[in-house]
């Protein structure tokens, strides 16, 4: 069993209650040196809960309650003790410092949740789950990361392993007999396994950009000339003032960055300063961070003023269209109220007020429609760029594997291509794996988890 480690696994501040975990060897031991209960905990039955004082040597420190958790059936998997006090700033902390006098150390980020990998307690993709789930920052994204949390994934991408495993079986097994003449599998049915998995590898590393809104947000990107009206947008589409808004051109000089909720999922409002030729160094360089910023959106909005003319920003609006073709990009015709005629609408254009939020409407509606668009056929798997490098890897494996097939090359040269994208599926659970890729993984964890 390794060493005993300990660290806060809630938030730390004032609070109601704040839980200090332990896990590792001895560490009843060491919580039997600072509490007096009626039960030690050296002796308690796993899963049971202790009343007491914690003391650090003749200091009272608080009245906790201490939760047992013996091996092998813990999160860890490995003796865990989680010691519930009083919340603030004080508490927890001294609990913690007594400990570790005791023969604990603190415990790095993700700790817990590492040992519980190392001890087989969750597979990778699981590992990955708790820290969506903890992350998370969407309602769909959560429940995503509980089911993959949940192993359906895991037990999915076994059962792939599993029909191509045997296949590279057979293939071998009949190189023993190939002077007999014997088959012990059918082509077809390797082909379907094949083509099977490839599909499913393909559909899921397409997830990978939908995964990221549900992990991330929905990024929009308001950009356009100086005056056109995205801060006034931006203020409107917040429902509150949070942009400085001037009749002076050039105003906004850096980015603003706010959320509004849609359906569950953040959208991530961007103001940006606005593009034209300039002398002025601090504009050129917030003009510079626009592009940047425009890059990553999954929306650009380009706001013309309509004042201007119904085709001032064409151009413009055209450049960026061809620049960023991985974004969608609405030309949003603003300051409809100043014009006596509306000229027809174009399919990639909206006509609004910002000022007086008039057609602001249309706009909620274009998020929810590219939002449920991008993430409808996210069901049980929220994936990442390592999940997306190896499924991408498996694929072209598998390809290779049916090439080979199709064209009668050896069954030697079939099967081996076939274990490869097996070892590859494998990655991804975490059947093998490097430290770099653990270091990786842990490092985005809070040190209680």
């Amino acid at each position: 069993m390794a060493e005993p480690i300990v660290a806060l696994s809630t938030p730390p501040g004032i609070s109601g209650l704040a839980v200090v975990r332990l896990s590792g060897e001895n560490v009843f031991d060491i919580v039997d040196k600072c509490f007096i209960g009626k039960v030690k905990i050296s002796e308690a039955k796993t899963h049971t809960i202790h009343y007491g004082e914690f003391r650090n040597k003749d200091r009272l420190v608080d009245f906790v309650t201490v939760a047992v958790f013996r091996e092998p059936n813990s999160y860890t998997g490995e003796d865990v003790a989680e010691i519930s006090c009083h919340g603030g700033y004080f508490v927890a902390e001294s609990i913690i410092e007594t400990l570790i006098e005791n023969g604990c150390r603190l415990a790095e980020p993700g700790e817990f949740t590492k040992r519980a990998f190392l001890n087989g307690k969750l597979d990778l993709t699981q590992v990955e789950a708790v820290a969506d789930i903890i992350h998370s920052s969407s309602v769909l994204g959560y429940q995503t990361a509980v089911r993959q949390l949940s192993g359906e994934f895991s037990k999915r991408i076994a059962e792939l392993k599993k029909k191509l495993l045997d296949a590279a079986g057979l293939l071998e097994l009949e190189l023993d007999f190939a002077d007999e003449g014997f088959e012990f599998i059918d082509r077809s049915l390797i082909l379907k396994s094949i083509d099977e998995t490839i599909s499913y590898c393909e559909d899921l590393a397409a997830s990978y950009h939908s995964s990221e809104i549900l992990r991330s947000g929905f990024f929009v990107g308001i950009t356009g000339f100086p005056n056109s009206g995205k801060s006034t947008l931006f203020n409107s589409l917040l429902k509150r003032k949070r942009a400085i808004v001037s009749e002076i051109p050039g105003t906004t000089r850096d980015y603003l960055e706010e959320s509004i909720y849609i359906d569950g999922v953040p959208v991530r409002l961007i103001d940006t300063a606005g593009l034209r030729e300039t002398e002025n160094t601090i504009e050129i360089e917030g003009i510079k961070m626009v592009e940047s910023l425009l890059a990553q959106s999954n929306l650009i909005l380009v706001i013309n003023d309509l004042t201007a003319g119904q085709f001032h920003s064409d151009a413009l609006f055209f450049e960026l269209t061809e620049r960023y073709k991985t974004s969608k990009l609405i030309l949003v015709q603003n300051k409809k109220d100043l014009v006596e005629v509306i000229p027809p609408k174009r399919e990639f254009e909206l006509f609004i007020s910002a000022k007086h939020n008039l057609g602001l409407e249309q706009i909620y509606e274009l998020f929810r429609k590219e939002i449920r668009s991008e993430t409808e056929h996210i069901k049980d798997f929220l994936v990442n760029q390592r999940h997306y490098i190896l499924l991408k890897r498996a694929a072209e494996e598998l390809k290779k594997s049916r090439q080979s097939l199709l064209e009668n090359y050896g069954n030697e040269l079939v099967a081996d291509d076939l274990r490869k994208a097996v070892k590859t599926l494998g990655e991804i659970v975490g059947d093998t794996f490097s430290q770099d890729v653990l270091n990786n993984i842990f490092s985005k964890f809070c040190i209680g988890k």
